[in-house]
């Protein structure tokens, strides 16, 4: 919802239209389990995608990370707009009052709290030792059960806290993003030309740029919900987009690596390229070793 008011708030300022904000909670929402018991990370997406379809929703605005890189995206609908990357950044957060100010000062032993595989694998190849626990739930309860005492640490996005005005001490942790982290991806249908110029004037183009490298290598990849699979493209100062992406197993003891530099405009080959060589390296045997 924050995001929505945030994407509605910038249209207004733009084109100086009237936007309503309509929230809508899907399945991923209300379902407190695992995500792979609803078929993955699309449970946020369905009754949203349904309200596009139907007219319910002109727009709607998604963290470009939760949507499958999988599953083939309704041909009546189009992501018309990459606003600007926010940190894509994971931060580790600890209890309020907590002496403890960094991964390296947690107890051998010490609970860990996250929802992601990715987060996961990279988590214990650093600390084997640490206690990586299953978490979900929106960013407050997360921070209370973390303040409660049943974990010793929680790992989430910095885009999500910033999104929310939510300043809090952490450890920004130098692991690599899941796939469209930071970036929110703006969707309406396709016919409706109108809204989707209003939309493009939204669109931030090295942010569309590093979005598609990304989403091209992990579309090559065909990971589902379960998979630790990490990828980050960023435009150096050269000019040139870089594109690194790894894959693990569930418990990081085996990866593979790569990465590759081209033209910016030229970034969805590099994706490609990038999942080839993951596939070459093996990457497919280690998507597969993951039940779904």
């Amino acid at each position: 919802m924050a995001q929505a008011r945030g994407v509605a708030a910038r249209l207004r300022e733009l084109a100086d239209v009237t936007v309503e904000v309509v929230g809508i909670q899907t399945s991923g929402d209300r379902h407190r389990g695992h995500l792979g018991e609803l078929g993955g990370k699309g449970a946020f997406l369905r009754e949203i995608d349904r309200a596009l379809l139907t007219g319910r929703a002109d727009v709607a605005v998604h963290c470009l990370k939760d949507v499958p890189g999988d599953v083939p995206r309704p041909g009546e609908l189009v992501f018309a707009a990459y606003p600007e990357r926010d940190d894509a950044a994971d931060v580790m957060l600890f209890p309020a009052g907590s002496k403890v100010q960094c991964m390296a000062d947690l107890a051998p032993g010490a609970r860990v709290g996250t929802s992601a595989v990715r987060r996961r694998a990279q988590l214990v190849r650093v600390r084997p030792d640490l206690q990586v626990e299953y978490l979900r739930g929106n960013v407050d309860s997360r921070l209370e059960r973390l303040d409660s005492g049943e974990f010793d640490a929680i790992v989430l996005a910095r885009a999500g806290l910033t999104r929310l005005g939510i300043d809090r001490p952490g450890e920004t942790l130098g692991i690599l993003p899941a796939v469209g982290s930071g970036v929110l991806a703006v969707e309406c249908r396709r016919a409706d030309s109108d809204v989707a110029d209003l939309v493009r004037l939204l669109d931030h183009r090295e942010t569309r740029r590093c979005a598609g490298a990304e989403r091209a290598m992990l579309h090559g990849l065909q990971g589902h919900c379960n998979s630790p699979i990490a990828g980050h493209a960023r435009i150096g100062r050269d000019g040139r987009l870089t594109l690194r992406g790894m894959v693990f197993t569930q418990d990081g003891t085996r990866l593979v690596r790569s990465e590759e530099s081209g033209p910016p405009e030229k970034g969805e080959d590099l994706g490609a390229r990038v999942a080839a060589d993951l596939l070459r390296k093996g990457a497919r045997d280690l998507i597969d070793a993951i039940p779904h």
